[in-house]
């Protein structure tokens, strides 16, 4: 599995110079042009629009619950939105790519009503990630517990996504903080994907002993997903273009900042797939149907269709701007616009959520 891939791109992605900006150090660091679509999008719908820069969804039952970076959660039901209040202990920074980020229902929510959230804060020792647990009570969510504090948040670079995998475990995916040599550092939570008990703690089978990496190399993961087999799959971000996609597994090194995209070195992963030096992604998250990957691609300004079978990608959507978070649900593929970040140019009514039948996208 440690070949490299190159893939194909059907459409345009839009590159100023070099796809990282080292000033800000990362692939989606640019403003991304944005063209608004002259054809309609066959099937596409609009579930829900005005929302403040979302970073992730959840979904329960036919409620979604989104997070703003900004430090709210929108609940959309019934094509009706709810902007709920957010009580944390610190206050949400608002350095660049920072705020209120990944976000995962409790597998007992509907009697629980409570969650996890992972956010930027910053307090006199410095400006840290953070990974809690929220209780939603009459519309307001209050941080309840820390399940693990000081992930390293730097300039740039804070990673954010987390998901529960159907073993019951939460993992996390942790940027390298703009301080590439972290992500080589067993002994530092950045450059990393985490693994942890719902209570916080650290499993026993975790491949580092006494630890919650999982897997380590990493420049700034912002997505990943499970084949219904259980494999692992991660998104990363490349400095100069370089964007990943990668199979992960227990205990390995993917490599940053010693080699990315095509280069290989012994006991180092190479992606399955890689934009290369010449184009950029930017993906951020990520779903899994039928041995396909969708990724949302920031910089990119589309979601991404990866064939493992075929080792083929394209672009499915287009034209909608820069594309934060993706889901697939009863068939159908859900994903949120991400042009109000700063980024993007954002049209009357972004962001927005959206949904199309994935028969639409053969």
């Amino acid at each position: 599995m440690k070949k490299i891939f190159s893939g194909y791109l059907i459409g345009v992605l839009f590159l100023i110079g070099c796809s990282a900006n080292e000033e800000q150090g990362t692939s989606d660091s640019e403003e991304t042009p944005q063209e608004e679509s002259s054809v309609p999008i066959e099937g596409l719908e609009v579930i829900a629009e005005n929302l403040d820069v979302p970073w992730s969804m959840e979904l329960i039952e036919d409620t979604f619950y989104v997070t703003e970076r900004a430090g709210s959660i929108v609940r959309i039901e019934n094509g009706a939105s709810e902007r709920q209040e957010v009580e944390l202990e610190h206050e949400v920074s608002t350095a660049s790519e920072a705020g209120l980020l990944g976000f995962a229902l409790a597998p007992d929510f509907s009697e629980s009503n409570q969650a996890y959230a992972y956010y930027t804060y910053e307090s006199s020792e410095g400006q840290f990630n953070r990974i809690v647990t929220l209780q939603l009570e009459d519309n307001t969510w209050t941080e309840e517990s820390v399940l693990l504090d000081e992930i390293p948040s730097g300039t740039y670079h804070h990673g954010g996504r987390l998901k529960i995998r159907p073993d019951g475990m939460l993992y996390a995916t942790a940027g390298d903080a703009s301080e590439r040599e972290i992500a080589q550092d067993l002994d530092s939570l950045g450059g990393k994907i985490l693994r942890m008990n719902l209570d916080g703690s650290i499993p026993a089978d975790n491949p580092f002993p006494d630890s919650y990496v999982y897997s380590y190399g990493h420049r700034n993961p912002q997505g990943i997903t499970w084949s219904s087999d259980g494999v692992m799959y991660a998104s990363e971000h490349g400095e100069n273009a370089n964007d990943e996609v990668n199979l992960i597994e227990a205990g390995e090194n993917y490599g940053w900042p010693v080699i990315e995209g095509e280069e290989e070195q012994d006991g180092m992963i190479s992606p399955l797939f890689t934009s290369g030096s010449n184009e950029t992604w930017a993906p951020s998250g990520m779903a899994y149907d039928e041995d396909t990957l969708y990724v949302a691609a920031l910089r990119g300004t589309a979601v991404l269709e990866f064939d493992l079978e075929t080792e083929e990608y394209r672009e499915v959507i287009s034209d909608l701007g820069r594309i934060r978070d993706v889901r697939i649900e009863d068939n159908y593929l859900y994903f949120v616009s991400n042009n109000g970040d700063g980024r993007g140019t954002p049209e009357n009514n972004d962001d927005r959520l959206y949904r199309i039948p994935l028969s639409e996208l053969e």
